[in-house]
Formats: C-alpha cells, structure tokens, sequence
C-alpha cells in the first residue's frame, strides 16, 4: 500500500505535516516506538508510529530523524496526546531528511492504525491473515469478551491449521490456544533453544525439534514503554523478548507466509506493550521503598509507603503483610564471579561482529528477568506478575515481595505457632526459585553471562528491610562464589559460616581478631568507653541506629559518636556489609 492510501482514509485521521511529494513511497509494515534509537527493529519500509516520549527537548529531534531515514522508513507518524501537537522542530527534521511526517489526533489510538496497516499490507501479501486482524480490537480488550493473545493463536488453528503459542524466555506459557495445551517442558526446550539460537545470530524464525516435532520460533520483540534501553547488543533484550512457537517447519514456506507471521508478532508486541503498562507502577513502588530504606530513612517513613504497596501487590488482603527481599545481578564476560565458569571471558556471542565490545546494562537487565523469575511457573498469562515490584540500582535488580501474614492463611481460632508453617510455606526458597528457569537462562546467557541471585529471610516490620536488603546481597554474594551460569541461595545459607570457625588455624584467627579488635579493646581500657560492646550491639540490631541507642540507652548522637570512633580506630566502615562481616566474625572467634 502507499502512504497516499492512509492520508485519504478518515477514520484514521492522520493530518499532513510535510513530504508530500513523498506519498507514493510503499508501506510494507508498521511498528510502535518511544525508543530514541530503534534502528535495531527496522528493516525498512515501516510507517513508524510515537507517542513522542523519546523528546526530551528541541535537540533530539534531528538524531531520531536521522536514524528512522537511515533506516529506510517509509514515513512518521506522531501522536499529539503526549505534548498537544507534533513540536516544530520535529517537523524541520523530516523537511531536511525528506521523511513524510503525519500528525494523529489525540482521539485515535496507534492500535486502530496498525491494525488498519497490517491488513491493508497483509491482504496485498497473503489474503489468509485477514481473519486474524478482523478480530484484532478484540485482542486490545480488556476483560473476559477480549481474550488477549489467545484470541489471534485461536485464529492461527482455525483459519491456517497452525498451532501456536506465546513464550516468556524462560519458557513460561504466556498464551496458547484453547484445543493445542503445550507440555511444561517443552515450552522450557522452546525457550532454551530460541534463546541459544538468539546468542548465536541466527536469523529467526529458528527451527527446531522437540520430542519428535518440530517447532519454528518467531521473536516478539518489545519495542514500547516496557522496553529496556536502546542497545545494538543482543544481550540487552534477547533475556526478556517473548517468543512466538508455532508448531510447523517455517524453513519452507513462503515470504508471504513467513510475512504473515510477522504481523502476528507485531499485533502480540502491542499486547504485550499494554500489559507492561501496569508494571510501571510496581516497579516504582519499589524504588522508592528501595531508595529509602538505602538512606536510611525513619521506620514511620518506609511503613507509610509500604502501606501503599501493599494493596497494590496483594489487592483485597486487609492484614498487613511481611516481606522478603530478593536480589539479582547479571554480569557479562570478566565481571565478578565469571571466571572458571566456562568459556572465555572476552568472547561475546552475538556482538556486532568486527566492532569493539559494547557495553551492556546490567540492571535493566536483572530487572526483567527478575520479574520473569518470581512469577509463579504453575501460573499462566501475562497478568500473573501482580505480586511482583522490581527495582534496579546500578548493576542489579531488588524485588520487594509481600507475604501474606499469619492471619491471611489461618482460621481464626487458630494459635500464631500453628499458623507460623503456612506462612513458612508462602516465603521464597532460593533453592526452588531458578529451579525450572535454569536452562533457558543458561542457554541466553551463553559462555559469556552470569546470573546470581540472593534472598532474604521474611521480615515482619520497616525496621528489618534494610538488614534483608543487606541479608539478600550477601546471600547473592555467596552464589556468585560458585561455579555455573546460573546460581541462587537464600538466607538459611548465611549461618553456614559459623560451622567453619572451629577449622580456622588459630594464628590466624588470632591474627584476624587482633587487627579488628585489639585497637577497641585497647581504647577501652584507656577510656572506659565501652566501644566492644557498643559494637555488639549495633551489629545484633541489624545496623539500627534507634533500636541499638534504645537497647544501649543512650542519646542516638552518643551512639553515632561511639560508632564513629569505633571507624577511626580500624579504618573500617560500619555502612559496608563487608566490614559489618567482619567485624561479626572477629567477634565471633574472639
């Protein structure tokens, strides 16, 4: 179809705003975009829809039109929602790159003109897709009349004989159709191979056989709000891209088939676009909780926003809930806990060939497969992440996860130690959280990709959070010291410590707890200022500067003061995990 055919269909209502004699340029596809660069997903040809959110000022106009005319994009289309009309500097960059650029009123939805475009271009290709995007508003409905991605691979089976499903990456079924149930493990093989096949540059869709069929495998790339940044490294997005199966061998069929396909993956991307809307939420929910119990905020503080979350999380449930802390970090090549785990540490598969390594954002990264991780493997759909707020700070990724309390699972005649075991078997256990997981991700991560992951004890008040947020990081510490691809431990793993202590050689135990201590003791003795066991104490309250003062009865200043001193005099810093460690450990074997 031609750009000419759009500009003349009303319901659509596109307005011009420069290129007209450019209308006669063939459009052979449509994508959704707020990426400020996603050069990656064009192949050319693409009317390129945007809210505008990539604007930040007059400035990034010109580089975004750049790169779409590089790309050899049809034509632009900019929504007038975001800002209440397309700025003008926008418009002087499609003038100088002769890009055809459109204004679309605020009242029409992006959906509406892709589901216009990929008919008009899919009937001109294959007549077959267009019973699938007839129905396609039914697939942006919310609530039972809509039936979300089901509603497409309902129509792949009845109109085109194809069985299909959506895949998260790490196997996990996203959607299905109704008569077709596709086996646990099969999806988790589906998952495995698209993932190596990924790495590896092969271009999709992938084939591949499992138990005896064979399965082709179409990416659904996200390319919306929910999209981690723009990046030319396939690691960035191929631990987070879900995955079209479709039970065939594709390596036959023809372009028009093959392009059929690939509109239904583009109608899935919108989808998938919409529901990782209502993750924006709990992802900030998350970071701030995160960021206030990092700067040590006061308990009140962080009580009053997890009072927030929590019904955000568990909507519905009136008791308040506990919490647990979950940690994860995805490390590339030569990073910490890499090496000895296979492979060499600088080679990195799929890389742009011939050009210098990128660099590639680790907590974005973790963020989203974190989010992937701790949905329920027994649950399907898209929707079944409510539970989880995930944020990320510099290179890993914090999931607060709320538990019901005692009193959400036990009658009310029952006793909290009768009901303490139910919600023992509500809490996460490291051991079983990567369980079904492990092998895509190992694929995905390939010789160069690690992924480790800690997790807290369940914590009862705000006061707590801050001792899990440290209880999970060093949990995931542990894990990073041993060998694999992907590892995980939990809390239960931290006092394994102590049973070591009685191995320690005792010059070295002697030598250990003199160059911690001696200095204190030392101080003591001369001043009487009890700085040993103020040491105690702030180390048994997890850190807490009120509790420790109150246990103590001293004015929080004279305490501050004590801890203070108690830095001067070792050169340690009571704020590190690892310092607090070892101090822990001196004590221990003093």
């Amino acid at each position: 179809m031609r750009l000419r055919a759009l500009l003349e269909t009303d319901a659509l209502g596109l307005r011009l705003l420069g290129g007209e004699d450019e209308l006669d340029r063939t459009v052979r596809g449509v994508m959704t975009t707020d990426l400020r660069d996603p050069s990656r997903y064009l192949s050319g040809g693409e009317l390129v829809l945007t809210g505008l959110a990539w604007r930040r000022n007059a400035t990034d106009s010109e580089p975004f039109v750049r790169i779409l005319a590089g790309a050899g994009v049809a034509g632009l289309a900019a929504g007038e929602a975001e800002l209440g009309n397309v700025p003008g500097d926008l418009v002087e960059a499609c003038a100088k790159h002769r890009l055809p650029l459109f204004a679309v009123h605020e009242t029409v939805a992006f959906a509406t003109i892709t589901e216009h475009v990929v008919r008009q271009v899919s009937g001109e290709r294959a007549g077959d897709l267009a019973a699938v995007v007839d129905r396609h508003r039914r697939l942006m409905t919310s609530g039972p009349a809509g039936g979300g991605p089901e509603v497409v691979l309902d129509l792949l089976g009845s109109d085109l004989d194809l069985h299909a499903w959506v895949l998260s990456p790490t196997g996990r079924l996203i959607a299905g159709a109704g008569d077709a149930p596709l086996a646990g493990p099969v999806g988790t093989a589906l998952a495995g191979h698209h993932l190596a096949a990924t790495r590896t540059g092969r271009r999709a869709p992938h084939r591949t056989t499992v138990g005896g069929t064979t399965y082709s495998l179409f990416p659904i790339r996200n390319t919306g709000r929910g999209a981690l940044p723009a990046s030319r490294d396939v690691r960035e997005s191929v631990l987070s891209d879900w995955l079209l199966a479709v039970e065939a061998d594709a390596s036959d069929w023809p372009p028009a088939r093959l392009d059929l396909l690939q509109g239904v993956t583009q109608l899935i991307a919108v989808e998938r676009d919409r529901r990782d809307a209502a993750r924006t939420v709990r992802r900030r929910l998350a970071q701030e909780v995160l960021e206030l119990v990092q700067t040590g905020a006061p308990p009140a503080e962080i009580a009053a926003r997890l009072r927030v979350a929590a019904p955000v999380l568990l909507p519905g449930l009136g008791a308040a809930p506990h919490w647990q802390v979950v940690v994860a970090r995805v490390e590339w090549g030569g990073a910490e806990g890499s090496a000895g785990t296979g492979g060499p540490a600088g080679s990195v598969a799929g890389a742009p060939a011939g050009g210098p390594r990128s660099a590639v954002t680790g907590g974005p990264v973790a963020q989203a497969l974190l989010e992937e991780i701790l949905v329920d493997p027994a649950v399907t759909g898209p929707d079944s992440a409510d539970r989880i707020a995930v944020a990320h700070t510099g290179d890993e990724a914090v999931a607060l996860v709320p538990l019901p309390s005692v009193t959400a699972f036990a009658p009310a005649h029952d006793s909290a130690p009768d009901a303490a075991p139910a919600e023992e078997d509500s809490a996460l256990h490291a051991d079983v959280l990567l369980a079904a997981v492990r092998e895509p991700l190992s694929a995905g991560l390939a010789d160069d990709g690690r992924l480790t992951l800690g997790v807290s004890a369940a914590v009862h008040s705000p006061e707590g959070l801050r001792g899990a947020l440290e209880e999970a990081r060093h949990a995931r510490r542990v894990a990073a010291a041993r060998p694999g691809r992907v590892c995980a431990a939990g809390h239960h793993e931290l006092a394994s410590h102590v049973l070591l202590l009685p191995f320690v050689p005792d010059d070295v135990r002697r030598a250990f707890t003199a160059r911690l201590l001696d200095p204190l003791r030392d101080y003591d003795r001369r001043h009487r200022a009890e700085l040993i066991p103020t040491l105690e104490a702030f180390l048994d309250c997890d850190g807490s500067w009120t509790r420790c003062a109150s246990r103590l009865h001293l004015h929080v200043n004279t305490l501050r003061y004590r801890v203070g001193r108690i830095e001067q005099l070792t050169g340690r810093d009571l704020s590190r995990l690892e310092d607090k460690l070892d101090f822990f450990l001196a004590l221990r074997m003093s």
